[in-house]
């Protein structure tokens, strides 16, 4: 049960991205966004997280997060799942993939961009999470960093 719920807080913690500031352009027709974030959720178990980004510009929002065991010797695991943000101008998708320490909570994911709506059609990136679960309730933090480029037709 811990495993999975320590899945869940890092599927919820790689989907938020809050601080989000533009950055020079990657090429002519993308505007990337360097990302320096923290994401506060809660996991639901299951492999399931949830949180919510505030005060990150065009990426505040919500996020939802499912994620799988997938080996590693305990207690350290490792992991895959998809994260998805929510926001106001779209959602962005990221396939995660990374570890759990089911003993710290210490959590550790990289999450590719692979799908988007809205102003996020068509983006690209890397977003790195790196954080910390509380075993207890389930609650955990992230600091997310990264780039996000944002594809202009």
């Amino acid at each position: 049960m811990k495993s999975l719920r320590m899945l869940v807080l890092l599927a919820a913690a790689l989907v938020l991205a809050g601080g989000a500031q533009m950055a020079t352009a990657a090429g002519d027709h993308d505007s990337c966004l360097s990302v320096n974030a923290t994401a506060i959720g809660q996991d639901l178990g299951h492999g399931r997280t949830t949180s919510t980004i505030v005060h990150a510009g065009i990426l505040s929002g919500t996020t939802t997060g499912q994620l799988e065991i997938t080996g590693g010797t305990p207690p350290v695991v490792t992991l895959a799942g998809t994260g998805v943000l929510t926001t106001h101008d779209g959602t962005l998708t990221l396939s995660l993939v990374g570890t759990f320490n089911q003993a710290t909570g210490a959590i550790e994911a990289t999450g590719q961009v692979v799908a988007g709506t809205g102003v996020f059609a068509h983006a690209t990136g890397t977003l790195m999470f790196v954080g910390v679960e509380d075993l207890t309730t389930g609650s955990f933090t992230n600091t997310i960093t990264g780039t996000v480029c944002l594809a202009h037709d």
